[in-house]
């Protein structure tokens, strides 16, 4: 299939990516994915090196006509923990794993303008694939570029491109500035003094300052921060005792806070530690809090969300390209990439349930429309 120039091979791209959501594999342990990925560059005689940051994957296309700009284009391997209802002939054959968030689509699409690279290198300069692990829970990013992604392959831009179900098929969506939330999960554990549910008066009520903290940590949101920020702050689990009649000595409450300003998130978690402070004198219990799997917010450059659009606009049409809306309060550690070098990450609609659903499915009619993009995006970063 050619569309425009570009190469889509639809039928083998439609197949890689239900073999890879029927082989979900979760963060950092994308061996089969990364392998899969791996010989398909290779066999398409693209330089190519694994284990980047664990089982991350990295391919270079090099121009044909020499020294010039290094474009990278990044796609996220990793499933999710978590059950599929849906019933696809492709349907998860791993227990208790799911491309839920359609990271297989993203991986797909990356390998079809890989696959078009492979034929067509009438361009200067460089182009670098990063294929890269554990989006989910936020360490991938940081553990390719620990294992020296920027020094080895000296990018001057990198994209993203992430499927948007609550835009329409056909449709593309990138902003100036903030795309996505900053995330912190919130890991807090109480130590109290547990007895008999009849004589409370014995014991330091671990459950009572667990209670007292989901009601005290939403005044965060109503009363520490402006009225015109975005901030979000939800306990997502409480755990604590087994018996009716027993008060436990030990409780523990988790939970996310997400922001799309520095400034703000920093008040916030530093009222989380100040609220947790108050409720263990008032309480008589130790509590400790930690901030895991934290990402800064998505925030793309001008410049490039810009050019990002531009090149969209060849593929979907100037009316389906989409400005101006609300960023998401989702998160990414592709924002990791954008703190160190200039880039965007931009969404491509494809409808139907959200993310993290159980019945989520990627949309393959979207695949060529995202090739076509990457590439297009490509030859006019490159000048080609």
């Amino acid at each position: 299939m050619v569309t425009n120039g570009i190469d889509v091979e639809l039928d083998e791209l439609i197949a890689l990516r239900r073999d890879i959501h029927a082989n979900p594999e979760t963060a950092f342990d994308e061996h089969r994915t990364g392998g899969l990925v791996a010989a398909k560059l290779r066999a398409w005689d693209i330089e190519t090196h694994a284990g980047i940051g664990g089982t991350g994957v990295v391919g270079v296309v090099r121009g044909l006509r020499g020294s010039g700009r290094t474009i990278a284009l990044r796609a996220d391997m990793d499933a999710l923990p978590m059950e599929e209802e849906g019933r696809p002939l492709h349907r998860s054959l791993r227990q208790g794993v799911f491309h839920g968030c359609g990271h297989d689509g993203h991986t797909a699409m990356l390998l079809g303008a890989a696959r078009h690279f492979s034929r067509h290198r009438d361009f200067a300069g460089n182009i670098v694939l990063v294929f890269q692990p554990a989006e989910e829970t936020g360490g991938g990013a940081n553990a390719m570029l620990a294992d020296g992604l920027e020094e080895r392959f000296n990018y001057d831009e990198i994209y993203a491109l992430h499927n948007a179900p609550h835009f329409a098929p056909g449709t593309f969506g990138v902003r100036d500035g903030a795309m996505l939330a900053s995330c912190d999960e919130i890991a807090i554990s109480i130590e109290g003094v547990g007895g008999h549910g009849a004589a409370p008066d014995k014991t330091r009520d671990p459950v009572m300052a667990a209670a007292q903290l989901i009601c005290s940590l939403q005044t965060i949101v109503s009363r520490s921060t402006e009225p015109s920020a975005a901030v979000v702050l939800s306990i997502g689990s409480v755990h604590a005792g087994s018996a009716p009649n027993v008060i436990p000595s030990h409780a523990t409450l988790t939970g996310t806070l997400r922001t799309f300003d520095e400034r703000v998130r920093a008040l916030a978690k530093a009222r989380v530690r100040t609220i947790c402070e108050g409720v263990a004198i008032a309480s008589e219990c130790t509590i400790i809090v930690d901030f895991q799997n934290s990402s800064t917010a998505t925030i793309n450059h001008c410049e490039q969300a810009e050019a990002a659009a531009a090149a969209a606009v060849e593929v979907f049409g100037a009316g389906n390209v989409l400005r101006d809306f609300m960023p998401l309060n989702g998160s990414e550690d592709f924002s990791e990439f954008l703190l160190r070098r200039p880039g965007a990450y931009a969404l491509i609609g494809q409808g139907g349930v959200s993310c993290h659903h159980p019945e989520f499915d990627f949309n393959d009619d979207v695949l060529p429309l995202g090739v076509r993009f990457f590439v297009a995006l490509a030859h006019a970063r490159l000048g080609s």
